[in-house]
């Protein structure tokens, strides 16, 4: 473990390694190291920048925050350009992780925490996550933000806002009908690859990141949960994003914000299913996982499931 505070319990019990894909990220890495170097975490941090198939000047910008940051972040860098089938987000994640858990060979505590180039984690991101370790969890997601730099416009906004309430709704739901211990309320739902932490055994274990071209972190997360993994969503674990259009990765994070944008563009309420099918699903959860290994059965059965009907129109506040 690298050098930290001996005396604070949670740096004894999480060695962390953030891991970080970037693909001609040079405007936004020196917010991410900014924001890394910021952190309350007590021990110096390891960073891995997986620069994929880059053609800008992001070495210079990893080069100037080692110097920047010496002492606090410690930098790891692999630089690859990947051949047109395999350049996308699975392998450029697959290959920061992978490296991460290199770096953690011989750590009993490792924690991989995968994060984005635009993201920009508050100073309280590793400490919070750390705790929920320290509470049971085996995986811990963040919250995806919009970051307050980027101000979203007002229908775009309001949008956004009654998802956020819709989800609430749902659950509450769940922490009524299907509590877990390690997953406590208050929470949120959010674990994508911007932020998403996981025990180095299970990562190892269950398989790693899978090389897919979209939706590679969710992927991730089913074969942990599937592995026996504990995951938690606490309220105080998140991260800032932009909510640009153009990003790097087909499927992420922008590609939701468009989706967004061309709804708000509709003028037409979305819709989802309703609170009724959430209760059902609930209560299918809480059966399954009182049976023997349920726990770790529900991401694939549910999967067998027929799709949820969208039968409920959201709410759009004014």
């Amino acid at each position: 473990m690298l050098d930290g505070d001996p005396t604070n319990p949670l740096a004894a019990a999480c060695d962390f390694c953030v891991c970080v894909p970037a693909r001609d990220e040079e405007e936004r890495l020196p917010a991410l190291f900014a924001a890394l170097a910021e952190q309350s975490w007590p021990a110096v941090i390891r960073v891995v920048v997986a620069l994929n198939n880059t053609i800008d000047a992001s070495r210079t910008v990893i080069a100037e925050a080692r110097a920047t940051f010496e002492g606090r972040l410690h930098v790891h860098v692999e630089d690859v350009t990947f051949p047109p089938g395999l350049a996308h987000a699975g392998s450029a994640r697959r290959l920061a992780m992978d490296t991460g858990l290199s770096l953690l060979a011989g750590s009993v505590q490792g924690i991989l925490v995968s994060t984005d180039a635009d993201a920009c984690p508050p100073a309280c991101w590793l400490e919070n996550i750390a705790a929920a370790f320290d509470r049971g969890a085996d995986l811990v997601g963040g919250r995806i933000e919009i970051n307050q730099a980027e101000s979203l416009a007002p229908d775009i906004a309001r949008l956004r806002n009654a998802w956020d309430g819709y989800w609430d709704a749902v659950r509450a739901i769940e922490d009524e009908l299907d509590p877990v211990s390690w997953n406590p309320p208050p929470r949120h739902g959010d674990h994508t690859g911007a932020s998403l932490a996981i025990r180095a055994q299970l990562y190892r274990e269950c398989g790693g990141v899978p090389l897919l071209s979209t939706g590679e972190d969710r992927a991730l997360v089913a074969a942990a949960v599937t592995h026996g993994g504990r995951l938690a969503h606490p309220a105080n674990v998140y991260t800032f994003v932009s909510p640009r259009r153009n990003g790097r990765a087909e499927g992420g994070m922008a590609r939701a914000m468009q989706e967004l944008f061309e709804l708000a563009a509709t003028q037409d309420a979305p819709t989802a299913p309703s609170y009724e099918q959430w209760r059902e699903r609930a209560l299918w959860r809480r059966r399954l996982r009182s049976q023997p290994n349920g726990h770790a059965r529900i991401p694939q059965e549910e999967m067998l499931l027929a799709p949820m009907r969208r039968d409920m129109k959201l709410e759009i506040g004014q």
